[in-house]
C-alpha cells in the first residue's frame, strides 16, 4: 500500500512540481494549477475517514507521502492540508475548498510557514483553535519566499471557524516539517553523491578523493538517522502524532540539517550557490524547516523536561518509550 501511494503521488511531483515550477512560485507565480492536480488526485483527503470521502490512512501510512513533499520541494502546504482536514473532519467541521497551512500563533498574528501561498490557517487564538483565511489577512513575506506573518482583524478572528476540542498545532507543524526535512535531506545527499561521481578533477571523480569520501559517509549518516527519526515521529494509526516522539523526530532533522547543507555546500564548491542550480531549492528549505515549529534546542529541551520530570524512571526508558515503532500506539 505504501508503495502504491508513494509511488502514484512521486509520478504526479515529476510531472507537475518541476524545479522551474518550484522557482515560478517562489518569484510569485500563483501555485492554483499544481494545487488543482493534487486536489484532483485525492491526495489532500488521505487522512479524512473513508465515511467522510477520504482514505482513511494514519500518520504511519502517510509519512512516505510527507517525505516526497520534501524531496520535490513541493511550494504547496499538501502535508499540512492532509493534516488539517483529517483534524477538521475529526472535530465534525466541514472542509474548505483550497490548501491549508497549519500555524502556531500570538494573539491574531502568526509566523505561517506556506503563509505566502496557503488559502486557510490553522491556527490558535486566545486559547481556540481556529481556520482562517489568507485572503482577510494582512501579509508580510518572510526571508523564505514561500513564508509570510499573517495578521488579521479582530473582525476577522470574531467571524472564522472554532474547531471544537484541544489540538496541539505546534506538534502538528514539526510532525510535518521533520518529515519533509527527511525529504529535502535525502535529495540533498542524493544530488552531492552523484556530483561528486560526476565531476572531475586531477584526472579522476573528486568522489574517488578520501576527503570527499569522508564528508559523503558523514551526509549519509545524518540523512538516514533522520529519516528513522522522522519515521518515529509519524509513527501513529491515527492522525494525531505523540509530542515526545515529534520532538526525537524535530531535534534529530533539524541538527542533520545544519551539517548536510554546510557539507553538501562545501563538495559543491562555489556552484551549489548559485540561483540557477537546483541544490538551493532543497539546502534552503533545510535552513526554513529547522526553525519551523522550533528548531532542536527547543524540542530537546521539551525531551529534557520530560526527563527530569520521570524522577523515578530510567533514561532508557523513555528512550525505549519515545523511539520503539513495535510497540501499541
Amino acid at each position: 500500500m505504501d508503495d502504491l501511494l508513494s509511488d502514484a503521488l512521486r509520478q504526479l511531483l515529476e510531472d507537475q512540481c518541476t524545479p522551474q515550477l518550484v522557482r515560478a512560485v517562489e518569484a510569485g507565480q500563483s501555485p492554483g494549477e499544481l494545487w488543482a492536480q493534487i486536489e484532483e488526485s485525492g491526495f489532500a483527503d488521505a487522512m479524512v475517514p473513508e465515511e467522510q470521502g477520504g482514505a482513511g490512512l494514519g500518520l504511519s501510512d502517510v509519512f512516505p507521502l510527507f517525505a516526497l513533499c520534501g524531496s520535490y520541494a513541493v511550494p504547496v502546504p499538501l502535508a499540512h492540508t492532509m493534516l488539517a482536514r483529517a483534524l477538521l473532519a475529526n472535530a465534525g467541521v466541514a472542509r474548505p475548498q483550497g490548501s491549508i497551512a497549519i500555524a502556531t500563533s500570538s494573539g491574531m498574528a502568526a509566523r505561517v510557514s506556506f503563509g505566502a501561498v496557503a488559502d486557510w490557517v490553522l491556527t490558535g487564538v486566545n486559547g481556540a483553535t481556529v481556520l482562517l483565511p489568507v485572503a482577510e489577512a494582512n501579509a508580510e513575506r518572510d526571508v523564505f519566499p514561500l513564508d509570510a506573518t499573517l495578521r488579521w482583524t479582530e473582525a476577522a478572528v470574531a467571524r472564522a471557524q472554532r474547531i471544537p476540542g484541544t489540538h496541539d498545532l505546534e506538534a502538528l507543524q514539526a510532525c510535518t516539517a521533520a518529515a519533509q526535512l527527511s525529504g529535502a535531506l535525502m535529495n540533498t545527499f542524493n544530488r552531492t553523491l552523484q556530483y561528486a561521481n560526476e565531476r572531475q578533477q586531477f584526472g579522476r571523480p573528486i568522489g574517488k578523493f578520501q576527503a570527499i569520501q569522508h564528508q559523503l559517509s558523514v551526509m549519509a549518516e545524518h540523512t538516514f538517522a533522520a529519516r528513522m527519526a522522522a519515521q518515529i515521529g509519524c509513527h501513529s494509526a491515527m492522525a494525531t502524532p505523540d509530542r515526545l516522539r515529534v520532538a526525537v523526530a524535530k531535534s534529530r532533522t533539524c541538527e542533520a540539517a545544519i551539517e548536510v547543507a554546510a557539507l553538501a555546500h562545501s563538495i559543491h564548491g562555489a556552484i551549489g550557490f548559485t540561483a540557477e542550480y537546483d541544490l538551493q531549492l532543497y539546502t534552503r528549505r533545510l535552513h526554513a524547516w529547522r526553525q519551523a515549529a522550533g528548531s532542536e534546542s527547543y524540542w530537546q529541551e521539551v525531551l529534557g523536561e520530560e526527563l527530569v520530570d520521570r524522577r523515578n524512571g530510567l533514561a532508557l526508558d523513555l528512550i525505549r518509550a519515545t523511539t520503539d515503532i513495535h510497540q501499541g500506539d
